[in-house]
């Protein structure tokens, strides 16, 4: 099944399937409620150092996808997490919902990416 992106800001539909948000930080403005969500998968974020030093600067996420994906390699939470969620998405949607407000320059998009070319 596919793998989706998601900001938390859009309306939430029928076609989002399962509901992860894969932000450390609760994104301002929504309320848990609203939200919808059926997993916080705070342990495939960021570390904190991590996503304070790339701030979201383009220039720095080149960067910041290597170490990233290092963070992930190497944290064994993280990869329980992801062999979790690799599991519902081999039965439905699985939809990575983020609040950053860049849609291709963030830890959700390369979160993506590692979990399909892991799969």
């Amino acid at each position: 099944m596919p793998v989706k992106l998601k900001r938390m800001y859009e309306k939430t539909d029928e076609q989002d399937g399962y509901r992860v948000l894969v932000d450390k930080v609760w994104p301002r403005g929504i309320s848990k409620e609203k939200a919808e969500l059926d997993d916080w998968a705070k342990e495939v974020t960021p570390s904190t150092p991590l996503r304070k030093w790339f701030n979201h600067d383009k220039e720095k996420f080149d960067a910041f996808a290597k170490y990233y994906e290092e963070e992930l390699q190497n944290d064994k939470n993280a990869q329980q997490k992801i062999n979790e969620l690799a599991e519902k998405i081999a039965s439905e949607t699985v939809t990575l919902l983020f609040a950053a407000k860049d849609e291709t320059c963030n830890h959700a998009v390369l979160l993506k990416q590692w979990i399909d070319e892991k799969r």
